[in-house]
């Protein structure tokens, strides 16, 4: 065991300087961070507001923090994340007093440092007690002023104010400063949604039912990841706009139906109790290891009628018999923009060129999927993005060199009642702040007969 625990800021102060270093995702460090340092339970909520909060409120935090470091040399990165962390807690915690954190960071510094850094960062930090933080309304353009304000990078904020609208943009970089609930699904194979709750009222967790989608529940308290309902297979940790996806494709019992991207299984297994375990899912993924995973879920929740096979789905057209499936679902590799509130750090490192490759990926995928499904089958086409590029312009591109495709309008009829206000035609994009769910978008094509 390891004998010399970290205090929690010494490991926050730890994760943000790996994540910074290596482009790591934080969600994983964070897992691995609470296992190896032991903390104990009343710590893991400190370790993550701190680790998440510093992450999400990166610009902002640096806005603040620049007028005081004029003085400073250049400073060392993880001086840098100290002044952020202690910052965070000053401005945006109430529960801990600006002197305990003041005087944790000034002990971190003389610990990793020496006196001279210490001397430092006791001198920015009582310096902004002293003078206050400068204003955000000193920021002219009201572009560059949100992004700032909302610790989003300026080309995104600028895509959506074009795409979306300047209030519809506030409110979506507003929500992804905030942390998800979990939500999970209830495997209706085994039990009704009303069971699996009692259970787990019983087992000492806090939920309520979802408003969105008929099997779903929300946790309030407590990880639902590790419930005895979750290891009998009696649940899938999904979230409720991914959840949608199943409905939109809308397969029946005997049917054949090709899950493209599937890994880790969350949407392949959803449509395999939806076809109550009956017919046939042939799920696809690129890498064996990902393949592995859509086994182990299909296993815990006993669905027998999902097939894998490692494949890049590039390839699909060339493994199976042309209009073999009734049903196709490419839920494909995208920016991801839409679940930034599970992975703060994405918004730093994601270029607007990625939307672009991304895009022709996209292209390729539909191109070689779209030949297996069969005439009056349906195409749904879906990512967890927000970004027309990837999205609307993806789908028009490929009905207009596809003429043998067309949207399906009878979708809408398909999908739960919460979400049918938003669906104009055949494609439906939620943005974070509608539900609280993730941003996703979901496109429903059928071949002509």
């Amino acid at each position: 065991m390891n004998s010399k625990k970290k205090n929690v800021r010494e490991t926050v102060l730890e994760l943000l300087e790996t994540i910074e270093k290596n482009q790591s995702y934080s969600n994983l460090l964070l897992h691995h961070a609470i296992e190896k340092n032991y903390l104990p339970t009343k710590d893991i909520g400190l370790l993550t507001e701190l680790t998440y909060g510093t992450l999400q409120r990166k610009m902002t935090l640096d806005f603040f923090l620049k007028p005081f470091l004029k003085k400073a040399n250049k400073i060392e990165s993880w001086v840098k994340n100290l002044l952020r962390l202690t910052l965070y807690q000053m401005v945006y915690l109430d529960k801990i007093p600006d002197r305990a954190a003041i005087f944790e960071a000034v002990e971190i510094a003389k610990k990793r440092g020496h006196k001279g850094i210490a001397s430092m960062v006791n001198g920015v930090l009582r310096s902004i007690q002293r003078e206050g933080l400068p204003s955000l309304t000193s920021i002219e353009d009201a572009a560059e002023r949100l992004a700032i304000e909302t610790s989003h990078p300026q080309w995104l904020i600028k895509r959506w104010i074009e795409q979306f609208g300047y209030e519809r943009t506030k409110a979506m970089g507003e929500i992804n400063l905030t942390a998800p609930l979990q939500t999970a699904r209830v495997n209706t194979t085994r039990i009704t949604r009303e069971e699996c709750s009692k259970r787990l009222l019983e087992e000492g967790f806090q939920l309520e039912l979802s408003p969105i989608i008929p099997e779903a529940i929300r946790a309030l308290k407590g990880n639902l990841a590790s419930s005895a309902a979750f290891k009998e297979g009696l649940l899938t940790i999904q979230d409720e706009s991914s959840m949608l996806v199943a409905y939109a494709l809308g397969a029946a019992k005997d049917e054949m139906v090709l899950d493209a991207c599937a890994a880790p299984g969350g949407k392949s297994t959803h449509i395999a109790e939806k076809m109550k375990n009956r017919g046939q899912v042939i799920s696809l993924d690129l890498h064996e290891h990902k393949v592995k995973l859509i086994n182990d879920n299909a296993r815990r929740l006993e669905l027998h009628n999902i097939q894998t096979r490692t494949m890049d789905s590039r390839q699909a057209a060339e493994n199976f018999p042309p209009e073999s499936f009734d049903r196709v679902l490419l839920d494909a590799p995208c920016s991801g923009l839409g679940v930034m509130r599970r992975k703060p750090d994405m918004k730093y490192t994601k270029k607007e060129q990625d939307i672009f490759q991304l895009s022709n990926i996209q292209r390729d995928l539909l191109e070689s999927v779209s030949s297996l499904v069969k005439k009056g089958g349906v195409l749904v086409y879906s990512t967890c993005t927000v970004d027309r590029e990837e999205n609307e312009n993806t789908v028009a591109d490929f009905l207009k060199h596809h003429l043998d495709f067309e949207g399906d309008t009878n979708f809408k009829d398909r999908m739960p009642e919460a979400v049918r206000p938003l669906i104009i035609g055949f494609d439906l994009q939620v943005l974070p702040q509608d539900f609280g769910s993730d941003g996703f978008y979901i496109a429903c094509l059928r071949k002509k007969v």
